[in-house]
C-alpha cells in the first residue's frame, strides 16, 4: 500500500503525501526505492531559519555584512521528515502552510513511533491524504501495475461520485472536508494508474480504503435490513442496463473501509502523550522568552530565541587577540560558536479538583475533613499558583460545588453547608472531576484530581442501585483519566483499607493513601507530598 500510496502522489503532488509508520529496518529501507528522486531531508530539530530562509548570522559575522540564506521550504518538490514523531508544534505548523500555500510541495513523513502515544501531530496527518502503517500490514497488500510511464488522460467522473463518498465519511464519523477532496484525487490518480478513462467501482473503493481509514473515528453500527420491493428491484436492473455510472452500493463499499480499520482503532483515538508525574506547581513550560531565567546555553539566533548577550562576550572575549591578527581587523570578533541563547522556565496553573463521598453515616465528617484540607491548601495558593475545586457526589449523582477559585473568601461561603447521605455514585464522581480537569486543560492549567471516598461504590452510572456495575463503571472511567495522562490521587477514609479502592487506584496510576480518621493537617501534608513526588 506504501508504493501505491507514492506512486499516486507523483500522479497527483495535490494528494499532499503519506505518513509511513515503521521502524527504521529492511523492510522500509525496501521502500525507498519507490520514493521520489532527490527530495529535501528534513529533521524535527531544524530552525525556521534553515526551512524558510533568514539572515545567516555566522555569515554576517564573518564578512562584517548582511547575508541572506534560502530556506529549504523556498523551491517546491518532495520532502522527507524523518522521525515525523518527534516534530514540534512550530515545525508542524510551517510545514502545514507550506502545503497549504505552495503549489508543488508533497511530504514524506517517516513515524519510527514505538508506542501509541508517539505519533505525528495530527495537524500534518489531516495534510496528506495516505497513512500506511507497515508494523500492522504487510509492506505489500495491493494490486499495482509494474513502473513506468504514466500518460495522463482526463478521467470521466460518476455524478454520484461526491455523494457516495460523502455517505461513507459520515459513516466513519470523518469531518474533514480535505479527506474528501483526497478520496477524489486518488480515485482519478488510481483511473490514471492503471490507464482508465473513469471511476469504477473497486477503484472508489480502493481510494475509500486507503483515504478514509486511519481517518474513522467511530465504526458505525449496522441497520436492519429491509427486502427490497419487487417494482424497485426491476427498476434498479433496467437502470443497470442502461446506466454506466458506479454501482457498488455503499454497504459494501462502507465494508471494504471497515476491512481495513486498524485493529486498535478505539484505543488510538483515546492515546494521548503523558505529562509525567511529579509536576510540583503545573507543569514545566521551558521556552526563550519568558519566565524563571534558567543558564544560558550554545545557541543559534532562530525562532525567536534571545542572545544572551553577557555571555556571548565572555565566551568570546579570550580569543579576540588571536582573531584580531587572523583577519587584521580591530573590534570585537563573534563567531557562532560565541553565541549563547537565554533560556527560561515558566510553570503552569495547577488546579486540583477534590472529588468528595458525600454518602453515608460519615459524610458530614468526610466534608469537614476536605473542607479544612481545601482552605489549609488554599492559604498556600498564591505562592504555589494553586486553584482548587470541589465536587461532591451522593445519591445518584455528582455535583460541582466550588468551582475552580484561589479566593479563601469564596470558598468559606460556598463550603459553610455541604449537604450529605444517601448512595454512593464514584463512577459520576469520577466523571464530573474528568470534565473539570478536561476543561481546565484546555485554559492552559495542569490538573489533579484528588478522590477521597471509602470505596463501596452502589450506584452505578444510569443512577441504578448495582454494586458490580457501579465497580465497573468506576474502572471504565479511570481507565478514561489515565488515557487523558491526568494525574491522581485516591485516598481511603474508611476504617480499613479497600482493596477495590488499591485496584481503582492502579487502574488510575495514581498514589493510593489509606488514611482512616484523617484530619485536614493530615490530609493536606499527604497530598502535598504526593504531588511533589
Amino acid at each position: 500500500m506504501a508504493v501505491l500510496a507514492l506512486r499516486l502522489i507523483a500522479i497527483d503532488p495535490m494528494l499532499g503525501g503519506v505518513c509511513i509508520r515503521a521502524r527504521a529496518g529492511s523492510v522500509r529501507q525496501s521502500l525507498m526505492a519507490a520514493f521520489p528522486p532527490n527530495p529535501v531531508k528534513l529533521h524535527p530539530t531544524m530552525t525556521t531559519d534553515v526551512l524558510t530562509g533568514g539572515l545567516d548570522l555566522s555569515a554576517t559575522l564573518a564578512q562584517g555584512r548582511m547575508v541572506m540564506q534560502a530556506g529549504l521550504l523556498s523551491a517546491p518538490g518532495p520532502l522527507l521528515l524523518a522521525m515525523a514523531e518527534r516534530t514540534p508544534q512550530q515545525m508542524a505548523a510551517l510545514l502545514g502552510q507550506t502545503l497549504d500555500r505552495q503549489a508543488g510541495h508533497t511530504l514524506i513523513l517517516l513515524d519510527e513511533g514505538a508506542e501509541n502515544d508517539e505519533a505525528t501531530p495530527a495537524s500534518l496527518i489531516e495534510r496528506v491524504a495516505f497513512h500506511v502503517d507497515l508494523n500492522a500490514t504487510p509492506a505489500t497488500d495491493a494490486i499495482i501495475p509494474p513502473a513506468g510511464q504514466v500518460v495522463k488522460t482526463p478521467v470521466r467522473t460518476p455524478d454520484d461520485l461526491i455523494e457516495k463518498t460523502v455517505s461513507i465519511a459520515g459513516e466513519l464519523g470523518v469531518e474533514s472536508g480535505r479527506a474528501l477532496q483526497f478520496v477524489l484525487r486518488a480515485a482519478r490518480a488510481l483511473a490514471v494508474l492503471f490507464g482508465k478513462d473513469h471511476v469504477s467501482d473497486d477503484l472508489l473503493a480502493l481510494a475509500c480504503k486507503m483515504v478514509l481509514s486511519h481517518r474513522a473515528t467511530r465504526i458505525p453500527e449496522p441497520e436492519p435490513s429491509e427486502a427490497p420491493d419487487e417494482q424497485d428491484t426491476q427498476a434498479q436492473d433496467s437502470d443497470k442496463a442502461t446506466d454506466d455510472t458506479l454501482t457498488l452500493p455503499d454497504d459494501l463499499l462502507l465494508d471494504a473501509v471497515l476491512a481495513n480499520l486498524p485493529p486498535n482503532l478505539l484505543a488510538q483515538l483515546q492515546t494521548k502523550s503523558r505529562t509525567g508525574k511529579g509536576s510540583g506547581s503545573g507543569a514545566r513550560l521551558k521556552g526563550n522568552r519568558r519566565g524563571r531565567p534558567l543558564p544560558s546555553r550554545n545557541g543559534r539566533k532562530a525562532d525567536g530565541a534571545r542572545i544572551d548577550v553577557i555571555g556571548t562576550l565572555r565566551n568570546a572575549a579570550p580569543w579576540q587577540t588571536i582573531r584580531k591578527q587572523q583577519t587584521g581587523r580591530d573590534g570585537i570578533h563573534i563567531r557562532s560558536g560565541d553565541i549563547q541563547i537565554k533560556r527560561f522556565e515558566d510553570r503552569s496553573d495547577r488546579l486540583l479538583i477534590f472529588a468528595v463521598d458525600a454518602s453515608g453515616s460519615a459524610a458530614l465528617a468526610r466534608l469537614a475533613e476536605a473542607k479544612g484540607a481545601v482552605e489549609l491548601l488554599l492559604a498556600e495558593a498564591y505562592a504555589r499558583r494553586d486553584h482548587v475545586a470541589l465536587i461532591a457526589f451522593r445519591g445518584d449523582k455528582a455535583e460541582a460545588l466550588l468551582p475552580p477559585t484561589r479566593s479563601l473568601v469564596q470558598t468559606k461561603r460556598r463550603l459553610a453547608e455541604l449537604p450529605g447521605g444517601g448512595g454512593t455514585p464514584l463512577a459520576a464522581g469520577m466523571e464530573a472531576a474528568l470534565e473539570q480537569a478536561l476543561h481546565a486543560r484546555r485554559k492552559g492549567m495542569t490538573p489533579t484530581i484528588c478522590i477521597l471516598t471509602d470505596g463501596r461504590a452502589n450506584i452505578a452510572r444510569d443512577g441504578t442501585a448495582n454494586r458490580q456495575q457501579a465497580a465497573n463503571d468506576a474502572q471504565t472511567i479511570a481507565r478514561a483519566i489515565r488515557g487523558q495522562s491526568i494525574d491522581s490521587i485516591v485516598i481511603d477514609t474508611g476504617n480499613r483499607p479497600e482493596p477495590k479502592l488499591r485496584d481503582l487506584a492502579h487502574s488510575l496510576d495514581a498514589t493510593y493513601l489509606p488514611m482512616p480518621r484523617a484530619k485536614a493537617e493530615r490530609m493536606s501534608a499527604a497530598v502535598a507530598a504526593a504531588l511533589d513526588a
